[in-house]
């Protein structure tokens, strides 16, 4: 399964996976039937405009149809957390190869390429079918030379699947009432981190987490517990203490 390391703002790195063909091919079908609905859209003001107005209004229209479908993916991608509708339906979006949020540059030298990859003259797509297809990272021409990829959004393990669950009985008892220290950004990172270990097996993950949880919100593992099971009790006590103060 091929993957991409994130380094996230807390130092600990979590393995994504990298968008694979299919997912590309449906997320750019999902933007292209967008654009079928706005062309149908885009014809009837045109008809409108030649009847009601002029000849240039319809001209108009058509240009700002144009205008649209032609930057469509660079605003989306700079806008949307490099996200176009389509790829947000997949889950899927644009980073460094590094990990990183891309740059303006990246973002637009990956767009410049779209001629290139998904030009007419080329085969309508061709170029970047076959890249995207032979290339180790997935990349389409425009991804190789601005250094970016395309990653699932959300880990291939669901939540049901993991080693620990939100449901817990009434009479649960938080061990660790610190965990009000925590935001839901950082509990979101331990569920990553957890899904990433149960998904690679990689204890690095899980000692980095534990260590940067433990100085976050100032306790101690206690004995008999592991990074592991510290983690896990850390969800659950999040868990049944924000639930309960609702």
């Amino acid at each position: 399964m091929d993957s991409i390391k994130i380094n996230t703002s807390q130092n600990i790195d979590i393995e994504y996976e990298i968008a694979g063909l299919g997912e590309r091919i449906a997320a750019r079908c999902i933007d292209l039937a967008g654009f079928v609905v706005l062309g149908g859209i885009t014809m009837v003001l045109m008809g409108v405009a030649q009847i009601g107005m002029s000849g240039n209004a319809a001209l108009v229209v058509l240009f700002i149809f144009f205008a649209i479908f032609a930057f469509y993916d660079l605003v989306c991608e700079l806008t949307m957390n490099g996200q176009t509708f389509g790829k947000k339906v997949l889950k899927i979006k644009v980073v460094s190869l590094d990990g990183t949020q891309p740059t303006f540059g990246q973002y637009l030298l990956r767009w410049i390429f779209r001629i290139i990859d998904f030009g007419f003259p080329l085969g309508w797509g061709v170029i970047a079918l076959a890249s995207v297809a032979i290339t180790e990272s997935h990349q389409r021409l425009g991804d190789l030379l601005a250094k970016t990829t395309l990653i699932k959004t959300t880990p291939r393990t669901q939540l049901e699947n993991v080693a620990f669950s939100f449901t817990l009985p009434e009479e649960y008892q938080p061990q660790f009432k610190e965990v009000l220290h925590l935001n839901d950004r950082d509990v979101e990172l331990i569920h990553e981190v957890l899904t990433g270990y149960y998904q690679t097996g990689n204890p690095d993950l899980i000692y980095a987490m534990a260590a940067k949880t433990k100085a976050h919100i100032f306790v101690t593992i206690p004995a008999g517990m592991n990074e592991l099971q510290f983690l896990e009790a850390v969800l659950k006590d999040y868990n049944h203490i924000t639930s309960s103060a609702v």
